[in-house]
């Protein structure tokens, strides 16, 4: 049992802290922006930086909470009787017996989102009433050995397994997060706890204080800290959502000059790493629905940080942070519909008080009206999202004015070539959006998906991307791509000789072009396959044209062993019952896949799906449309076309 566990867990961490052959830009912009003694000079201390007020000002609050007021007391109500949940042992170890994650994050997320709301509720009404539950989700998490999630412990702890060891705290996710609301919990109330007692404010302080920033300064070995970065080592949304809540917690519990500006100092330079990971078109390869994790959290650590030195200490001017934040609104395809490349669900949208506070910081009129779209699309309906990020709701609440007046409007643009990236989307006044991409089978939140393609047609998905199903320790772990969804047979590539493309750095594509003039976007993807697949050359190109977008393959083999097999994903079920054509109907709309019946023999396969964060976006089932080629050849070349009518 201990030897499977440890194979699994040692996969597990490799895939998150795997390394591949790109070269990061060493850009630096906030140790640019600031020495440490600039930092030192620059900082406000004892807190009077923070935007929001007193919680005794109840003039303030009441007009600050005035449009979520009635909600958020509401929420909080619900855990005035609250029982809070203890994560036993067995439910930190039920990560190894079984692999799932829920057993552990449930009960935790539970009271996380309990406290949360009280403080909210508390916040906004001011009468104590919420008070006495708070002290006791204040005390059960002081109580905690850990605040890090079981699939996150293995790799930090001297162990390597997932219960709490005794071989030093562990900041990750949850831990940041839970850091940051107790932060931010002990700002506001620590007066009122003096009142019930002294032994909860200080308990809570000392706890902060060792388990973040003591911790923080004291460790490097996290890989998300990037402080031992490896030559193309992977730096993705954990690094400025760690630090964002991390700089909270310095900001907010630490009073000496010299430790809090070290503290900020060292999480700039653990946040560069991050802007000089990301190419400088924006683009997010983890998938829209980690932007507001990756971009999105970068956004909150810089507004964090100006906020704390009053704009001494900013880089929104820089073109790299306005093309991170305007890549959310490119990929939102319309009703709802988004590209979902990687890890993404094909359904979303984005947080739009936050896509609008972004696009505020950076001056970028698409993303603010963008943000209106949300609204408007929203009913014109503003909540705050109860979790346990504290300060994404107060901001929330304080940039509502504006969002709910900005004029909305989706972006207008025919192309968006990330040419860093490697991704492309097309779309065109006849209702067609074509998304591909090339890049690499080592990317964060990867997918064996080089050369494939979304297709939309008046906003309806028809040709798609499945996305990803439930986490769990198999998500990442060494079996990562036993899951379907995964599997370049399970995208919209060609099977070559019998073989998929492979997961690794190496695998990756060649020759990327885009050719506005034709509106065409190619990529040789011969790289991404296995030797054994002895192919040479798969030129794959694009081209959207009016209602129809046209698909063409050359390719040359060292052998043909087996005949090559064309993959489709599809929402609508694929009506083969006519030679050489696919016909495709969802939602009043249609499409048709033209194809060789000479070349190729044709048949429809039932993905079933049952697990909810796909059942959620596609119902019950998918189709896989597979293309058969009859006879196999060396080289040759495939072509396919698909109208919209």
């Amino acid at each position: 049992m201990n030897k499977i566990v440890n194979k699994l867990l040692t996969g597990a961490l490799a895939l998150l802290m795997c390394h591949y052959a790109v070269c990061t830009e060493n850009r630096n912009l906030l140790q640019n922006a600031a020495t440490e003694s600039q930092v030192r000079t620059s900082l406000i201390l004892n807190q009077e930086w923070v935007p929001y007020p007193d919680y005794t000002d109840r003039e303030a609050w009441s007009r600050l909470t005035d449009v979520v007021s009635e909600q958020l007391i509401a929420e909080g109500e619900k855990y005035l009787d609250f029982e809070w949940r203890v994560v036993k042992a067995t439910d930190y170890i039920e990560f190894e017996r079984s692999g799932s994650r829920a057993t552990m994050e449930t009960p935790f997320g539970a009271n996380s989102n309990a406290l949360s709301a009280l403080v909210l509720a508390e916040l906004c009404e001011g009468k104590g009433r919420f008070l006495d539950q708070i002290v006791n989700g204040v005390w059960l998490f002081s109580e905690m050995s850990s605040w890090a999630l079981s699939a996150h412990l293995p790799g930090p702890q001297r162990s390597h397994r997932s219960l709490p060891d005794d071989s030093g705290h562990v900041i990750d996710l949850a831990a940041g997060d839970i850091g940051s609301l107790l932060s931010w919990t002990y700002h506001f109330f620590k007066a009122s706890f003096d009142e019930v007692n002294p032994s909860i404010s200080h308990r809570l302080l000392n706890t902060l204080k060792e388990r973040i920033l003591e911790t923080y300064m004291a460790r490097d070995d996290f890989w998300w800290q990037a402080f031992n970065l490896k030559a193309g080592a992977m730096v993705n949304n954990w690094n400025p959502w760690c630090n964002f809540n991390v700089l909270a917690c310095f900001l907010l519990l630490e009073d000496d000059p010299e430790k809090l500006a070290a503290g900020v100092y060292r999480t700039m330079r653990s946040v560069d790493a991050f802007i000089n990971y990301n190419h400088s078109d924006g683009a997010c390869e983890e998938g829209p629905s980690y932007w507001s994790h990756a971009a999105g959290k970068l956004y909150d650590y810089l507004q964090l940080l100006s906020y704390a030195t009053a704009e001494r200490i900013t880089i929104f001017h820089e073109p790299i942070v306005r093309n991170m934040g305007e890549y959310i609104a490119r990929s939102y395809v319309g009703d709802g519909w988004v590209v979902n490349f990687a890890d993404a669900s094909a359904k979303g949208g984005g947080n739009m008080s936050l896509i609008y506070r972004y696009g505020q910081a950076v001056n970028s009129t698409e993303m603010q009206q963008f943000a209106g779209y949300l609204y408007n699309r929203s009913g014109k309906r503003f909540s705050i999202a109860v979790g346990r990020d504290v300060f994404r709701a107060l901001e929330a609440m304080a940039g509502y004015p504006g969002l709910s007046i900005t004029e909305p409007a989706l972006p207008t643009f025919k192309f968006a070539w990330y040419a860093e990236t490697e991704f492309c989307y097309l779309k065109n006044e006849d209702g067609l959006f074509l998304a591909a991409k090339g890049g690499h089978n080592n990317e964060s939140h990867n997918h064996n998906d080089i050369g494939t393609f979304s297709l939309y047609i008046k906003h309806i998905p028809f040709f798609v991307d499945a996305g990803v199903g439930t986490y769990t320790r198999q998500t990442f772990s060494n079996e990562r791509y036993s899951i379907w969804t995964m599997q370049s047979a399970y995208h919209n590539v060609p099977r070559i000789n019998g073989f998929d493309q492979r997961f690794g750095a190496s695998y990756r594509s060649r020759e990327v072009r885009f050719d506005e003039r034709k509106m065409e976007f190619s990529l040789d993807i011969a790289g991404a396959y296995p030797s054994e697949a002895k192919v040479k050359q798969w030129k794959r190109r694009y081209r959207l044209d009016g209602k129809t977008v046209y698909i063409t393959d050359e390719y040359r083999l060292a052998e043909a062993a087996r005949p090559n097999q064309l993959h489709f994903l599809t929402w609508a079920k694929p009506d083969l019952s006519i030679q050489g054509e696919a016909r495709l109907t969802k939602e009043g709309k249609q499409a048709t896949l033209f194809y060789n019946p000479n070349q190729f023999s044709a048949e429809t396969e039932v993905i079933e799906l049952s697990d909810p964060r796909l059942t959620g976006v596609w119902g019950e089932c998918i189709y896989r449309l597979v293309l058969k080629e009859k006879k196999a050849r060396t080289k040759g070349t495939y072509r396919f076309r698909i109208s919209a009518l």
